[in-house]
């Protein structure tokens, strides 16, 4: 029988991004990092929501961090996703990703919707998502896209109002220390 603890949850999830967000060729913008240092910087986030947050489902929640990225950036699949981690987790990523079909300015609207269907865990990921990327932007960004990357990360944090206090204070401060880049 397979072990639901977390750590086990957290090395098989991890050892799957790695191999599909590597195949792909996948690095951290602007950088030759492997993209799995934005993954793991996720699940950090939310292993310490985790645990400054009253019914929260870290393990499940860390799962999603770690492949919130793998239907949008890599060809894995729903149906592979659910497979190895079940329909609940598949779901949930399926809801960070964002809809390729749609005009570039409705997805990240299109993804809110679509995360608010989701547990609070799901909510949080998405802050948390948007907490690491509010890093020094890649150089090539000019100061219209990073003042447009710090609008959606206002807006995210104003559609997911009240998913998770502790994750919510850390993306407002954030925010705050990226106004330097533009």
């Amino acid at each position: 029988m397979e072990s639901n603890d977390l750590q086990t949850l957290y090395q098989k999830a991890i050892i799957f991004a790695a191999i599909k967000h590597h195949a792909a060729g996948q690095t951290l913008p602007g950088t030759e990092l492997p993209y799995l240092v934005h993954l793991s910087n996720v699940a950090m986030e939310i292993l310490i929501a985790g645990s400054n947050t009253l019914d929260f489902d870290t393990n499940f929640a860390v799962q999603v961090a770690l492949l919130h990225d793998t239907l949008e950036d890599t060809p894995t699949t729903a149906a592979e996703l659910e497979l190895a981690f079940g329909k609940k987790v598949a779901n949930a990523v399926n809801a960070l990703t964002k809809n390729d079909n749609l005009l570039k300015n409705e997805k990240m609207s299109d993804s809110l919707t679509r995360i608010k269907t989701q547990g609070k865990e799901v909510w949080a990921v998405k802050l948390a998502d948007r907490i690491t990327n509010l890093q020094k932007p890649p150089d090539q960004w000019d100061s219209e896209k990073k003042l447009k990357y710090k609008l959606e990360a206002e807006s995210i944090l104003a559609a997911l109002h009240g998913a998770n206090d502790y994750l919510e204070s850390r993306l407002y401060s954030k925010i705050s220390e990226y106004e330097q880049f533009i």
